[in-house]
């Protein structure tokens, strides 16, 4: 399954829950009706022993009455399913934090910290995806998840003893395993997943505190207790259907979950092409006493994010939100003899021996692999993590100038790093900038830039792109009027020659697309259009775009022009007059975005054939396509630099 599938894929798996929801809602319902009608019944002596059946009294209560019961019933679930959603739609790191995790600071020092850190960081550039932050569970257990609401907002929670059992091929098993649901929507599914199960099981709640309220109520009026008695069976009744809405809750979450950790395992697999590390991994959980276990009731209730099974569970072979770990070993290793080694000691002397003493970067260095660049197609790269585009990563990152490296993991120096990239070539105007700078940075920031000043002007825009990818988790670790401060600094500085260039106009797309979710919470982009003839203009816009800012040539340009258009078969003028601050491709984008996930490769194809005109992507081209491809929401990896035509 391709990226644009798996999204058009987990868009109709939202529906698919929405019908399992809407008929947990109606059985709710029914159940909730029966149980009120009882109650009101019984408390009116009708259903007294010698009265008349209950099933005649129910029968002759009015439709208005019914009606007044289904809808508190839809009242109640929908509220608490709104309020869930609300406390989790801040993206990933509101679960992280609900589960107790530790962000991971970029900085860190800590070895096993360090490694785990460097491997998200290699996966997250490979795939072209923001690197997402990494928060550490205080769990000894072998556990992971991924949750956000989109590869912007998304994050990577590691267990303690996840990274103090595993080896670097393990650890890059269960990492390729989590960014298989990053890439395939999975995570989106399961946040909204939580709101909708909360407001389920919420009905039991209710049912809960009445009896709880009743009880002690009684207890106060004892010479008068016969009167509360409905008010028990009330309370009790909507417990029992409370257990009824745990009961479809877990059924939903078995439903959406299983068959999603296959597909994740085999995703893994084909990232790392290493099998043993991911069925390693497992071997390991199976053969630690804790396992995959997870302590307290924010883990039960996000159950299915888990890389492994956090608890048993009634009925563990129907309601289990994963497989069995002998099935999913299997899956990936068939031969396998069926017996799990006891792991009790953490394989971390060697680990250590490795980074001490050394400096960060040279510790970087000696946790990298060798690298083999390929020549990928760039219309088939999109949100595709393999072996070529992480080696393509991992050789880019190996190579960038140590100092720089360091600053893109701090979130001081970060700062200044984007700075000094944004500095002018002009030597007057840098000196105004740089003042600019020394008046409205933080204190110490300006010292980074002049610092990194002469170092980042050298980058091309391959080195530069990863670079700010690399910056990214860091930038996320700044208060929010720091944050403000710096997209302030950064805008003032991108405007203060009168004129966008193209490294900042793919600069300031990468900000807005992955640093503002993060800050001001995921925005929702609404899927309207199912082909590109519906917003051809627009579509013109963008290949014009590309074409001029890619080729120096009229001629070159209206060749290049034309290739696209025919990949997507429209016909349009070019647009050869010049797109002052890329005012125009800025519009089109913005309808664009709205393509639904099949219909995007086609313009992806078309780009990309115009970009590949002359056979080869340049710097500009290819930073063009990143920030292009970053609106889209179809992320690029550093490879595309490396490729060559597609052929049919």
């Amino acid at each position: 399954m391709n990226f644009f599938q798996a999204q058009d894929t987990a868009r109709r798996k939202t529906w698919q829950l929405g019908a399992l929801f809407v008929a947990a809602v109606v059985s709710l319902i029914v159940l909730t009706n029966v149980l009120v009608a009882g109650v009101y019944l019984w408390g009116g002596n009708y259903a007294m022993p010698g009265s008349r059946p209950l099933a005649d009294l129910i029968a002759s209560m009015s439709l208005e009455y019914w009606l007044l019961i289904s809808a508190g019933v839809v009242g109640v679930i929908a509220t608490a399913g709104l309020f869930k959603y609300l406390t989790v739609r801040g993206g990933g790191k509101t679960v992280a934090e609900a589960l107790g995790g530790q962000l991971i600071h970029q900085s860190t020092n800590d070895p096993k910290q360090r490694r785990l850190l460097n491997i998200v960081e290699e996966m997250a550039i490979a795939a072209g995806v923001p690197v997402p932050p990494v928060y550490l569970i205080g769990e000894p257990s072998i556990n992971a998840f991924a949750a956000g609401f989109s590869v912007d907002d998304a994050v990577i929670g590691i267990n303690q003893g996840t990274i103090d059992h595993l080896t670097r091929d393990e650890l890059q098993g269960i990492v390729g395993h989590e960014f298989s649901h990053i890439l395939n929507g999975d995570s989106r599914i399961n946040l909204r997943l939580i709101a909708m199960l909360h407001g389920i099981v919420f009905i039991g709640i209710i049912g809960y505190g009445i009896l709880r309220g009743s009880m002690m109520s009684g207890r106060s009026r004892r010479g008068n207790s016969e009167g509360g008695l409905p008010i028990l069976a009330l309370g009790l009744g909507l417990i029992i259907i409370g257990y009824s809405g745990t009961f479809f809750g877990n059924l939903i979450k078995a439903a959406v979950s299983r068959q999603r950790e296959y597909l994740a395992d085999a995703a893994a697999v084909q990232f790392t092409r290493n099998p043993s590390g991911i069925a390693n991994s497992l071997k390991k959980i199976g053969g630690l006493p804790v396992g995959s276990a997870m302590g307290g009731a924010a883990a039960q209730e996000v159950s299915h994010m888990f890389f492994g099974q956090p608890a048993h569970l009634f009925m563990n072979g129907l309601m289990a939100t994963h497989p069995p770990l002998e099935a999913r070993i299997r899956a990936i290793e068939p031969g396998w003899t069926g017996s799990f080694e006891r792991v009790s000691t953490p394989p971390t002397e060697q680990l250590i021996s490795q980074f001490a003493g050394a400096d960060p970067a040279r510790a970087y260095a000696a946790d990298t692999i060798s690298v083999t660049l390929a020549a990928p197609d760039i219309s088939e790269a999109v949100g595709r993590l393999n072996q070529a585009s992480l080696d393509s990563a991992i050789g880019i990152i190996s190579t960038m100038d140590p100092l720089l490296r360091d600053a893109a993991h701090d979130a001081w120096a970060s700062r200044g790093l984007i700075y000094a990239m944004l500095l002018d070539a002009d030597g007057p105007l840098r000196e105004q900038q740089l003042a600019y700078l020394n008046d409205h940075a933080e204190t110490g920031v300006p010292e980074h830039v002049h610092r990194l000043q002469h170092a980042a002007q050298s980058l091309d825009e391959p080195h530069k792109l990863t670079l700010v990818e690399m910056a990214m988790p860091a930038l996320k670790e700044l208060s929010d009027p720091q944050f403000r401060t710096f997209m302030n600094n950064t805008v003032a500085i991108i405007k203060s020659d009168g004129h966008i260039d193209l490294f900042e106009w793919v600069l300031h797309r990468l900000f807005v697309k992955e640093l503002r979710p993060h800050f001001d919470g995921p925005q929702r982009i609404s899927a309207r259009y199912g082909s590109v003839e519906q917003i051809s203009d627009h579509a013109v816009t963008l290949l014009s775009a590309l074409a001029r800012n890619g080729h120096h040539e009229t001629n070159e340009q209206m060749t290049a022009f034309r290739a696209g258009m025919d990949d997507l078969e429209l016909v349009g003028e070019y647009q050869a007059a010049e797109d002052q601050n890329f005012t125009r491709l800025n519009d089109a984008l913005k309808s664009l975005r709205a393509l639904k996930p099949l219909a995007k490769p086609r313009l992806i194809k078309a780009c990309a054939a115009v970009a590949l005109a002359d056979g080869h992507v340049s710097g500009r081209e290819g930073a063009m396509l990143q920030g292009i491809a970053a609106t889209l929401d179809c992320p690029l990896p550093p490879s595309i630099y490396h490729a060559t035509p597609a052929h049919d």
